[in-house]
C-alpha cells in the first residue's frame, strides 16, 4: 500500500492542465494503485492524478460500487442539472453547493488500453465531472454557487 501526499489548497499543481496518457506502462499502473490507496485512506469517492502531484489524465472513483479507473476521460454528453453540496480532498474542511449535470456520458480508456463509453447519473455523474475538472485545472471552489 502506497499512500501519496495530497496536494491541497493553494498548491499550484491543482491549477495546471494535465497531459494525455499515451502509453499504459508499469508507472501508470503503480500510480493508479497508489491513487486508490490514497483515496481510500482519505475516505474520498474520487481522486485525480494532479491531487497527488502528477499531471496525467487519470482518475479513480468509487461511490461504493467498486473502483473505476478512467484514463484520458472525455465527457461527451450531459443532461439535466442538480445542485448539491460538494467537497474535495484537496480542500479539507471546505464545501459548497455546486451545479452539475444529472446525467453524463464519458469516454475513457481502461488499464488494458481498451476504450469504453459509460453512462453515469447521480453521484457517479457528479464524481466524474468533479474529477475531470481537476484534469483541466478547475477546482470545485470555482463552481460553488455564491
Amino acid at each position: 500500500m502506497a499512500i501519496r501526499k495530497m496536494r491541497v489548497n493553494d498548491d499550484p499543481i491543482l491549477r495546471k492542465k494535465t497531459r494525455e496518457i499515451t502509453e499504459i506502462n508499469d508507472r501508470i499502473i503503480e500510480l493508479q494503485k497508489d491513487m486508490l490507496d490514497t483515496m481510500y485512506a482519505e475516505e474520498g469517492v474520487g481522486l485525480a492524478a494532479p491531487q497527488v502531484g502528477v499531471l496525467k489524465q487519470l482518475i479513480v472513483i468509487d461511490i461504493g460500487e467498486g473502483p473505476v479507473t478512467l484514463i484520458n476521460p472525455e465527457i461527451t454528453k450531459q443532461e439535466g442539472s442538480v445542485v448539491e453540496e460538494e467537497a474535495c480532498l484537496s480542500f479539507p474542511d471546505r464545501s459548497g453547493k455546486v451545479e452539475r449535470p444529472e446525467f453524463v456520458t464519458v469516454e475513457y480508456t481502461d488499464l488494458n488500453g481498451d476504450r469504453y463509453e459509460m453512462e453515469c447519473q447521480g453521484l457517479m455523474a457528479r464524481a466524474v465531472c468533479h474529477e475531470v475538472d481537476h484534469l483541466n485545472g478547475i477546482v470545485f471552489l470555482d463552481r460553488v454557487i455564491k
